[in-house]
């Protein structure tokens, strides 16, 4: 039996170059479409907060003053107890105060943060303090770095 020379086909070198093309581009694709739906959370954290911002000025502009923390974020849905007189709310749209990973905003006046008059934030998706990446926190105010120059 004789083999004929113009078969055409891929050798075991060419298969091995494709299998090997084909995992370094999953390699450098996998991560980004894994990670594409927790940073998609972090724009809705960032999204919200921002809203929540929105709706804490204009309960300051009516009542005169930010909510207490006692008060919460709840202050922005339902007159606090006791009903400050100027307070004109709803003044936001929807009272769910939980962030995209399903935890509580955290609300807290006065700030912590020189320059801010509240806290407002997400833990991330870790749910604790701090974090880097997706678990950083999402906040209303910038940290600052310190450096020499």
């Amino acid at each position: 039996m004789q083999l004929k020379s113009d078969e055409s086909g891929l050798t075991l070198i060419e298969l091995t170059i494709v299998i090997v093309i084909l995992g370094i581009l999953a390699a450098f694709i996998a991560p980004r479409v894994i990670n594409a739906p927790q940073q998609a959370k972090v724009s809705k954290a960032q999204t919200e907060i921002s809203g929540m911002k929105t709706a804490l000025e204009q309960y300051a502009i009516a009542v005169g003053e930010y909510p207490t923390t006692e008060q919460g974020l709840n202050a922005l849905w339902r007159a606090p107890s006791p009903v400050p007189p100027n307070w004109d709310g709803p003044y936001i749209g929807s009272p769910s105060f939980e962030d995209p990973w399903g935890n509580p905003y955290v609300y807290r006046q006065p700030s912590t943060h020189y320059g801010y008059d509240y806290d407002l934030y997400s833990m991330g998706k870790d749910g604790k303090v701090g974090g880097t990446e997706l678990d950083a926190d999402i906040t209303n105010w910038v940290e600052e770095t310190t450096g020499v120059y």
